[in-house]
Parts: structure tokens; sequence; C-alpha cells
């Protein structure tokens, strides 16, 4: 394709008047030129800023309002490239439209295409939810991308005896040729590698999309692979689009490998993602290789500019010219947000640029239209605030539907008759999503919005067979969503950070109690730690101890019978049923056939008795207002935070 340099020369003689330049730019002499490169990451379909679940504008995300920082970035430079690091096109209720009622036929570009052809973004690469839609969808929506799109390691199959022999499914790298403007006002050419990566693990998330289709390779075994070839088109700079994120140590097959391809030799910048988080930032402190401060891996500038658009990422290059090529003599990193919070209340920093919301206007339109549709009614409210601390309504319509569905599946089949349960996770509890990131649904109409709120991810309904221990093996592994408590201990901390709420599943069918004296069993990661531990206790089936050895049908989703979040029990031969349906469609078919449903929850898990023992947990402010509605427990508000959190205490 045609790559022009009309925006990578940022018109320093047009904008400079206007826009103080960066020291970078302001103090390169002749032979320096300063190249500042940008970033988003995970934006998930979200242009307009509007909360689809919510039926509401907001501040906090969209690329609309990131579009208003790269219009200043680019006036603070003389030189600058925008960049995408993956997960584009799923995400929020515009992305389930477009795959299943719109389309991309008769030349309907998706939407965040069409945002970023008019941000004249230069390169971008592939997330793992690129995959979620199927790859006929995901290639469709890439042919309308005026910019490369890029991943070294996804390839057709079969597979060739070394990465750099594999029929890669996009290229695996591109070369930017531009000039550069420097100090003295002179224009030099350089030449810029960027090449990309995703995680393996789409085999497993997406395996009924891609077995048979693609493979993955490890993301550093392929970096070293391909990077060397790149070098040798006489790039002058390379970076990685790691779509992973920063974890140590090293293990082959790695999800989140972003610090080992720092590591790799030709490689000069990394930009990260798909942890939704911000980098440089101090949840990545204490890692070897890692100074998160500086932000930097290996000592190479990176950067992760969280997710939807709330950030735009930056890493400033201070080049000098060296014979005929540059090289990199300083750097400068950071993440330049688009709200900020005075007194736990949002504040926009900018306004949303009018030509991005209307590059995705019709389809923002019709996205209203299909989340208002309703499909029926509940009999009280839907709420998750209190989700990872007592049994829940959210979770649990969620089982109530997926064992209604695999019921019907298991009729006339040799496992008729076979005990169903079901394992749902909260999706929507607060955590990195901010204290307005919870499922809140009032009792009456429930619409598509409202199911989508309730079901985050287009998974399809899947069923494992496990006996009676492999569920309590199961239950111990989400019990690592808790802090160890000691008896008699004041306001401890109740919720591990590092365990993503969508690993707290919640198995209804069977009741049991969580001893939080115990340490956990297993770690976030899903490893066993503690063979002595046990912190699941009183764990019954129909009121009676289960037998370890009693064969369950558990309901769940690809993802965990794929092996997502690692959870015991999953093994070759546990998978005897691989739905067609989407976990929402399911919801959505059980609401319709009940025409009212009553989601309220049984409160068939609770915390075993400490007494003289208080937690605290953080939640949505407007958790208040659904307290007396909380099932085997009774919280009690402390204070808010200055993040907006609402301060919960529960004696236990």
């Amino acid at each position: 394709m045609s790559l022009t340099r009309r925006h990578f020369l940022a018109s320093g003689a047009a904008i400079a008047g206007a826009t103080a330049l960066h020291p970078f730019s302001a103090n390169a002499q002749a032979g320096q030129a300063h190249l500042r490169l940008m970033e988003t990451t995970d934006l998930h379909v979200h242009v307009f800023p509007y909360d689809y679940y919510a039926d509401r504008p907001v501040d906090d995300f969209g690329l609309a309002r990131t579009a208003a920082r790269i219009a200043e970035v680019r006036a603070e430079a003389t030189n600058s490239l925008l960049l995408d690091n993956g997960d584009l096109i799923q995400g929020n209720p515009m992305g389930d439209y477009m795959a299943y009622e719109k389309g991309l036929e008769g030349g309907n570009a998706h939407p965040i295409i069409a945002a970023m052809n008019m941000l004249e973004y230069d390169a971008a690469t592939l997330g793992n939810h690129e995959f979620n839609y199927g790859l006929d969808y995901l290639m469709d929506a890439l042919d309308d991308a005026a910019f490369p799109v890029v991943s070294a390691n996804v390839a057709h199959v079969p597979l060739g005896a070394s990465p750099v022999e594999d029929d890669t499914l996009v290229p695996p790298y591109t070369v930017l040729d531009r000039q550069i403007i420097d100090g003295a006002g002179q224009m030099h050419p350089i030449r810029v590698g960027i090449i990309g990566f995703v995680p393996p693990q789409i085999m497993t998330w997406d395996k009924r999309h891609l077995e048979g289709r693609v493979q993955t390779r490890d993301i550093v075994e392929a970096a070293r692979a391909w990077v060397p070839r790149l070098r040798a088109e006489g790039v002058d700079l390379v970076v990685a689009l790691s779509h992973s994120g920063i974890e140590a140590p090293y293990e082959q097959g790695m999800e989140n490998a972003s610090l080992y391809v720092a590591e790799v030799d030709g490689i000069d910048v990394v930009m990260t993602g798909h942890e939704h988080r911000l980098f440089p930032g101090e949840s990545y402190e204490g890692i070897e290789g890692v100074d998160a401060a500086r932000g930097t891996l290996m000592g190479k500038p990176a950067v992760m500019a969280n997710f939807w658009g709330s950030h735009m990422g930056l890493i400033d290059l201070a080049l000098e010219r060296d014979g005929e090529s540059w090289r990199v003599t300083g750097f400068e990193v950071e993440n330049r947000p688009i709200m900020e919070r005075v007194d736990g209340d949002k504040v926009p920093l900018v306004e949303s640029v009018p030509a991005v919301l209307d590059a995705a206007r019709p389809e923002h339109e019709e996205t209203l239209e299909y989340v208002r549709r309703s499909v029926g009614t509940t009999s009280a409210p839907l709420f998750s605030y209190f989700a990872l601390v007592a049994d829940d309504p959210s979770v649990q319509i969620v089982s109530q539907a997926q064992i209604w569905y695999i019921d019907q599946m298991m009729q006339d089949t040799v496992n008729a008759g076979v005990p169903i349960l079901s394992a749902a996770a909260p999706f929507k509890s607060g955590g990195r999503g901010g204290p307005d990131y919870y499922t809140d649904v009032p009792a009456g109409d429930v619409a598509i919005r409202n199911v989508a709120d309730l079901y985050l991810y287009p998974n399809t309904v899947q069923a494992v067979k496990l006996t009676g221990a492999d569920v309590r093996e199961w239950l111990e592994r989400s019990a690592g969503m808790f802090n160890r408590i000691e008896p008699g201990a004041t306001d401890a901390p109740l919720l591990n950070p590092d365990f993503p709420s969508y690993n707290f599943d919640v198995m209804d069918g069977v009741s049991y109690v969580i001893d939080l004296s115990q340490p956990s069993r297993y770690d976030s990661e899903g490893n066993l730690v503690d063979e002595t531990a046990h912190r699941i206790v009183d764990l019954t089936y129909q009121g009676q101890p289960i037998d370890p050895d009693q064969p369950f049908i558990v309901a769940t989703n690809n993802y965990r019978a794929g092996g997502g979040g690692s959870f015991p029990g999953i093994r070759d031969g546990s998978v005897i049923f691989v739905g067609p349906d989407t976990n929402r469609d399911v919801i959505v078919r059980y609401i319709v056939e009940q025409g009212t449903i009553n989601p309220s929850a049984d409160a068939n898990w609770s915390f075993a008795s400490m007494p003289g023992t208080s937690v605290t947990f953080e939640t949505g402010p407007k958790a208040r207002d659904y307290v007396d509605l909380v099932q085997g427990a009774a919280p009690e508000y402390v204070e808010t935070t200055p993040e907006g959190f609402a301060l919960f205490r529960l004696t236990l």
C-alpha cells in the first residue's frame, strides 16, 4: 500500500507557534531529530464515549476522546507515528451488533477501522479478541484498514520447520518509509520496522474458529526468528507491537511475554497491552528487568496505555544521524489520560473529536436500537456490587440459564440423568474497570443491553464431566480470590488484587463454605502452591457431603473448558458437549421462554464464621442501594475512597 508522510511530519512550522514543542524537538540540532511514537491499545470497539450497557454517555473512555490527545501530541513533535496494539473489533455491543446483525458485506466498514482510518494510523497488530468472531469476519474487517496490520506468530497450517517459513495469517512485519525533519529543518529518510505478536493461547480461547486453519508460535521464538529478517531490510528502528502483558519468569508459550520480547536483539522499542493496565506503573514494580518508574523493559523504552482509549501511550525518542542511519540517544515514556478524578468525580480533560464520532455514527445509532430491545422481565434487580463476597443475582441468572440449556442438551444421551452443575463468574465487578463497572439492572423489562451487561464476552456454552473431587478442586482454585485472613483481624483487606474476577467461578447446584483462615491452595495463575491447604469446607450435594467419585456435568464456557484460567479437573476428554450457541444467546432464550425470571440468589456459598474478625472490600457507590438484598451476608458501608469506590466492612 502507499504510505504517506502527511501526518508523520507533524508540521512543526504550521503548529509550533500555537503549541510548545517537546524539548527533544525544540533542542534538536542538525543531524538530530525527535520521533514521537503514540500507542492506543485494547480499544475494544469503543469509538464513542458511551456505555452501551448503562445506555449513557461517559467521560473516561472512547477513541473520539483519545483523538483529541492524538492531535495535541502530534502538534508537540516534529515527527510522529500512531500505532495500535490490538483488540479492536470485539468488546462492546457495537462489536456484537456488527458481527451478528449488520455484518461487513456490501461495503460496510467496521466502525473502529473507519475511525482509525480517519485518524491516519500508521500500523497495528492483532489482539487475541480479534479472533472471537472467526477468521473470515476478521479478514473482512481488515480489508478496509488503510494501514498495515501485522502479526508474526499466527500462521496458516501446516507450520514451517521454523517461524520464518510460516505462511503467516497477516504480514509478520511492515517497514514504514518516511522522511524525518531534523533540528535544522532538513529532511532525511528513515525506515521504521513494525512487528507484532499475539498470545498463542488464542488456539485455546477460540479453538472452534481456529483449529485446523491456523496455528501459533511462542512469541519470543517468533521474535528471534523474524527480527533479523526485519533488520536485514535496512531499518533504522524496530518497534514491537506486543499484544501481551509483562510477567516473569519466562515460560515456553507464555501469554504475557513482553519483557522477553524486549530482550530480543534488534528490537528498540516495545509497545505492550492485553493486561488493561498502565506501564510505567506501580503494578509492575519488583519484576526483575522492569523499571516501572522510568518505563523500560530490559533497559528498552516500553509503554502500555491501559484500555478503551482511556490513555494515549507515548514514547519520545531522541535520534541522532549516524552516517546514513539513525540511532536512539535518549527517550521518555508517559501515558496521557483523557480524564482525571477530582474528589472522586470524573472530570474530562478533552472533548470528543467530531470527525471521529461521525466515522461511526450510523453504527452507534443502530447499536442503540439493538441493545434497547426488550426480551422479558425480571422480578428482582440484577446487580453485581456484592458478587465477590456473597451469592449474587447477576451470576445466579447466568447459572440458571446454563443449567436449563445443558439439561436439554443431555436428554437422550449417555449422560442423561448425570447431575448438572453450573460454573459462572462475575465479569463486571469494579477493579481496574473503575467504580461504575458493575451490572445494575432494575426489576422490570430486560433488554439485550442488559444481557450483554450480564455476560460481556461472546463465549459459547460447553459442558465438562468431572468428579466430586474435581468440583472441590475447581472451587479451591476460585477461592484464590481472597486474601488469607487471620482470626481476630480488624478490617483486613479481603480481595486479592492480582486475582481477576472472571476466574472467580461460583458453582451452582452444590453448597459450600469458604474458610478464609486457610491459605490458598492455588495461586492466581492456577498453580498448586499448598497441598495441605483446604479453604472449601462443608461441600454438599443435595444436603449430603459430596462423593469424591460421583460424576457431575458442569455447564461452563469454551474459555474455561478449553483450559482458560488453568482450572483443575480440565483434562483430555473432559469436554462432553460443545454448543453452537453463545452464553449470551442462551441467556436471552432462557429469559424469552420464562417470560419473567426470578434471579434471587440462593446463598449456596458463604464464608466460614470467624468470631471477632472483620474484612473490608471495595465496590461501586450504588451498592448502598442494595445492601438489604444481599443473601447470606450483612455488608456495612464505611466510606467512599478517593478513587470513587465505596468501602464496605463484612463481619465474619
